[in-house]
C-alpha cells in the first residue's frame, strides 16, 4: 500500500559551512494494506518529513514514494491533489478546524468539495461514531480540546480513505484525554481496515499498533515494544 524505494531527503543547514542535513538516507520500506504502524524517534529525526513524503506534500531528493502502486512524482497537474483527497486522511497534533464552521460543516467540507451527494449524511454518521452527535452545530471555540481532535479524526475518515497519516495526533492533549481519543481512533481505523502510519513520541501509545519502528540516522529500524 505504501512503498519507499531508495529514498533520500535532505534540507539546507542554517549554517552554510555545514551544507545539507541528511534526513532520510537510502530508505527502503513498505507497509501492507490494512496494517498500521508507529514511527518513533527524537525531534528532528525526520518522522514528520516521512509523513509529508507519504502524503505527496513534498518529494524525495532521490528515489520514489509509491501509494497503491502509483509513484507520487508521476502525477501531473492537480491529479495528485485529487488522488490524495480521495484516498488519504491526515491528522495533525493541532486539529486545524475552521473556526467559523461548525463541527458538522468542518467534517462536510472534504466530501462536499469532492462532489459527494451524501456529504451531510456521511458527516453526521462519522460524528456519531466519534461520539459527537450532540455537538454537530457547535463551533470549535465551544468544544474541548479532546472534542476538537475527535472532529479532526471524523474529518480524516468521513470520505472513506484507504490510508490515514497521523502526526502526533494526541500531542496537544493531556494523557487521559489523549488516551481516550486515541483508543477511539484505533478502534475506527482497525474496524475499517485503514492502512495507518502514526508518528508519535509516546512509546506506550505506539504499542497500540501492529508494527513499531524507530527512525535513526535516516533509516527505519523495526523494534518491539
Amino acid at each position: 500500500m505504501i512503498q519507499f524505494h531508495s529514498v533520500f531527503k535532505s534540507f539546507a543547514s542554517p549554517s552554510e559551512r555545514e551544507g545539507k542535513i541528511s534526513i532520510l538516507n537510502d530508505l527502503n520500506w513498505e507497509l501492507a494494506e490494512g496494517d498500521d504502524c508507529a514511527i518513533l524517534g527524537p525531534s528532528g529525526s525526520g518522522k514528520s518529513t516521512l509523513l509529508t513524503l507519504a502524503a505527496g506534500l513534498d518529494f524525495p531528493d532521490q528515489g520514489d514514494v509509491s501509494i497503491m502502486n502509483q509513484k507520487l512524482k508521476a502525477f501531473k497537474g492537480d491529479s495528485l491533489i485529487e488522488f490524495r483527497a480521495k484516498n488519504m486522511g491526515i491528522i495533525y497534533q493541532g486539529h486545524y478546524l475552521i473556526s467559523s464552521m461548525t463541527a458538522l460543516e468542518n467534517v462536510m467540507l472534504s466530501p462536499v468539495i469532492q462532489g459527494m451527494s451524501e456529504a451531510k449524511e456521511m458527516s453526521v454518521n462519522i460524528l456519531n461514531e466519534v461520539g459527537l452527535s450532540h455537538r454537530l452545530n457547535h463551533f470549535p471555540s465551544q468544544l474541548s480540546g479532546g472534542e476538537c481532535q475527535r472532529v479532526a479524526i471524523a474529518r480524516s475518515l468521513v470520505h472513506g480513505p484507504k490510508i490515514v497519516l497521523a502526526d502526533e495526533p494526541s500531542g496537544s492533549l493531556d494523557r487521559d484525554t489523549g488516551k481516550k481519543v486515541m483508543d477511539l481512533f484505533f478502534s475506527l481505523v482497525n474496524k475499517k481496515r485503514i492502512t495507518t502510519i502514526l508518528v508519535t513520541h509516546d512509546r506506550h501509545l505506539a504499542k497500540s499498533t501492529k508494527h513499531q519502528y524507530e527512525l535513526v540516522s535516516g533509516q527505519l529500524q523495526k523494534i518491539k515494544l
